[in-house]
């Protein structure tokens, strides 16, 4: 991104089979595709396990969304060793707190309450983006 625009990464958990772990990518996918496309960027957890250098060079230059989906915190800690210094830690399971009745299900295809809580968890990482941005991360 270039002059004023900000980007913020977003690092989702890779909890696969589990239903925070899809309910993680689900609210990062929402950011970077719908809420926040011009000030968001995914970068998945995998490419910095790998030790991917465009993945850590972005996570050292920009400010750093982690969305974990269990309390291993595996995209937190990732993001951390792979140079990222600063890093807003998000939990899947802190969302849940607050929206005990969105209990998500599946894997493959989240129920219409797991999708709810990705939204509503998406809302709170793109709250984080505009703040990040300096208020300019509200896409039109």
């Amino acid at each position: 991104m270039s002059g004023t625009c900000r980007e913020t990464v977003i690092i989702p958990c890779s909890g696969i089979g589990k239903p925070f772990g899809s309910v993680s990518r689900e609210a990062a996918y929402e950011v970077v595709d719908m809420l926040r496309p011009a000030h968001a960027r995914l970068i998945a957890l995998s490419r910095l396990v790998l030790g991917d250098d465009d993945a850590r060079d972005a996570v050292a230059r920009h400010p750093v969304v982690t969305i974990d989906g269990c309390k291993l915190a595996c995209a937190a800690k990732m993001a951390k060793a792979s140079g990222a210094r600063r890093v807003r830690e998000l939990a899947v399971i802190d969302t849940f707190r607050r929206h005990p009745k969105l209990k998500p299900e599946g894997i493959a295809e989240l129920n219409d309450a797991g999708r709810q809580l990705a939204r509503a968890l998406a809302e709170e990482v793109a709250a984080i983006v505009d703040e990040q941005a300096g208020g300019e991360g509200r896409d039109a």
